[in-house]
């Protein structure tokens, strides 16, 4: 389906205002506080990619990977938190937590924060806004495509040491496009900068410098295929089990698929199935139910070349 930028702004802007005022004794006040609040902070999102400097700037020097705003240690004490392009309010119940995260948040160069007057989320708790001061925003909402791409850049190409395998841009494209987000542009990026960052990705990976491409997800192809794809091999699996054996192989478009069904309650009601090929080059997954000759399943997962030979 189609990103629709506009209409998921809305969305989620409008649950963030739900979210922040419908439990307070005055939530139309809470509401023009919020949204002189948003105007600064722009759009309601639900994750932010790893280039955004809320989750670089108070960098620990750790290599772990941090994806969420618990694991930087200079939030600690956030609570109740609704993040937005920019930045984040957060809703402590501590006076004293509240006071602490401002202390700490300021001492971090490229971060601002400060204490709203006015409660949100409840009346017995103390807002907190937090922002990222370099973080422009274009007329679209989205973040200023030349600073997008440069701290993706960076820090795409800081991460080369420590890598063991390239991951492919539709493996990782949550991590650098942010939640939510279609196939090129989300709330944070537009399409002129999210084209750029699969080339700049790409690029980095064909050079070796990441070492070798690890292909997993298959989004690239529609959902209508990857559902024929986990069908195929599940239905497979179910017409060539002998009824007893737990694992077994068998051979299907030129490749060998290792397949294991077990009963799952023993009753011949629900059969869960898993099938692989190779080192994992494609895998699937689901259950069958044979009275009504019906499969579940989730999406398979592997390499696209191997992937495409079960449509």
């Amino acid at each position: 389906m189609e990103f629709r930028a506009p209409s998921v702004a809305t969305e989620l802007n409008a649950k963030a205002v739900e979210y922040l005022t419908k439990s307070l004794a005055d939530p139309e006040t809470g509401q023009r506080v919020l949204e002189g609040v948003m105007q600064e902070l722009g759009n309601a999102v639900d994750g932010y990619p790893d280039w955004h400097p809320i989750l670089t700037k108070p960098d620990s020097g750790s290599t772990q990977h941090v994806a969420y705003l618990s694991q930087v240690e200079a939030y600690e004490g956030i609570d109740h938190t609704i993040e937005f392009v920019r930045g984040f309010i957060t809703c402590p119940y501590s006076d004293n937590a509240a006071d602490k995260l401002v202390e700490t948040v300021t001492k971090v160069y490229g971060l601002h924060a400060y204490r709203l007057e006015s409660p949100l989320y409840s009346d017995s708790a103390y807002p907190v806004v937090v922002e990222a001061s370099d973080v422009v925003l274009e007329a679209d909402g989205t973040i200023r495509s030349r600073d997008a791409l440069t701290w993706f850049a960076q820090k795409t190409v800081g991460e080369a040491s420590n890598a063991q395998v390239a991951e492919t841009w539709w493996n990782i494209r949550s991590y650098i496009l942010g939640r939510p987000h279609g196939s090129r542009s989300s709330l944070f990026v537009n399409q002129h900068a999210g084209v750029h960052m699969r080339k700049i990705l790409e690029a980095l990976n064909n050079s070796g410098m990441f070492g070798p491409i690890k292909e997993s997800s298959l989004d690239m192809l529609s959902e209508k295929k990857r559902d024929k794809i986990s069908e195929t091999l599940i239905r497979t699996a179910v017409t060539n089990w002998d009824k007893s054996s737990k694992k077994f192989d068998f051979e299907l478009r030129g490749e060998t698929c290792q397949a294991e069904v077990r009963d799952t309650w023993d009753d011949g009601e629900e059969l869960s199935i898993r099938v692989k090929i190779g080192d994992y080059d494609l895998y699937a997954s689901g259950f069958y139910y044979e009275k009504e000759d019906r499969t579940t399943h989730t999406d398979p997962t592997g390499k696209q070349a191997v992937a495409e030979k079960f449509l």
